[in-house]
């Protein structure tokens, strides 16, 4: 029993090596980072200040951290309303089905995701496939200006996270016992109230592990805006760029990657009371 201690150990080790070489010590290093000054020049100085803390409370930083948070709610909710009955009737597919249906999710992943949204410039530019479909169906006159404007941008989001959504709910929805439904269904309740007293509980795991995986990468997803939004709209991860790249003030960047960590963090942490809420409601 001791051997296979230690030798377990010996093979947990690099993973803890790892962890701490590549995901620990950057984290701290990015920490520390937002606590120094930048030089003139280039580099920093390592003296403590909480001054790039301060500078977000600008009202123009402020107001990049409001207009993400605007887009990730507005993407997140149009995820659900599409995602959810997706990834629903999707686990109820027959074998067969469910093959088909998984293989052509997960076609999307196999192409580079700028090239994906570059289809998308085709198909909202003004002499785009959507306008000349408007045009020939005669519900449009002039070409609708759907580029470079926040639409195309919720659009792109829809698009590159909707498969998260779908995947999360399917995978609770899949582990269903139906026979509570049925149960459910012969005690006199309607469909609807079936669906929202027993599958709608059941699925909401799915549901909430969905909303974390599609509401914080839309907070950092700039590449998105800055192709389908031609940097109109200036999201934290756009911001975080530009100072890393063209403004070179390291510090604020690092203070605005620990502000959105931050954020994300409560996500997640709010996210697991709710469920472990759920789950001890279950076992009551």
């Amino acid at each position: 029993m001791r051997k296979s201690g230690k030798g377990s150990v010996w093979m947990i080790l690099p993973l803890y090596i790892f962890t701490l070489v590549f995901v620990a010590g950057p984290l701290l290093y990015m920490l520390a980072l937002s606590f120094a000054v930048p030089n003139e020049t280039h580099g920093v100085n390592w003296n403590f200040t909480l001054e790039n803390y301060k500078r977000i409370l600008d009202p123009v930083y402020l107001n990049t951290f409001v207009q993400s948070f605007k887009l990730a709610v507005t993407s997140t909710v149009i995820i659900c309303l599409t995602g959810y009955p997706f990834g629903y009737f999707m686990a109820r597919m027959s074998e067969s089905r469910k093959k088909k249906a998984m293989l052509f999710l997960m076609l999307p992943f196999w192409v580079n995701s700028l090239i994906r949204l570059y289809g998308w410039i085709i198909i909202l530019q003004n002499k785009g496939i959507l306008n000349f479909i408007l045009k020939k169906l005669g519900i449009i006159e002039k070409p609708l200006k759907l580029l470079y404007s926040y639409p195309a941008i919720v659009v792109g989001m829809v698009y590159v996270l909707l498969p998260f959504m779908i995947l999360s709910v399917y995978s609770s929805a899949e582990k269903l016992d139906w026979s509570l439904i049925e149960a459910a269904r012969d005690l006199g309740a309607s469909r609807t109230k079936a669906f929202w007293t027993v599958t709608f509980k059941l699925t909401l795991p799915g549901l909430l592990s969905g909303v974390i995986l599609t509401f914080i990468p839309s907070m950092g997803l700039f590449f998105i805006a800055d192709i389908l939004g031609g940097n109109k709209i200036v999201l934290v991860g756009s911001l975080i760029q530009e100072q890393m790249t063209r403004g070179g003030n390291w510090p604020f960047a690092a203070a605005l990657a620990v502000v959105l960590m931050a954020l994300t963090t409560a996500m997640i942490i709010l996210y697991r009371r709710i469920t472990n809420v759920k789950e001890l409601e279950g076992i009551g």
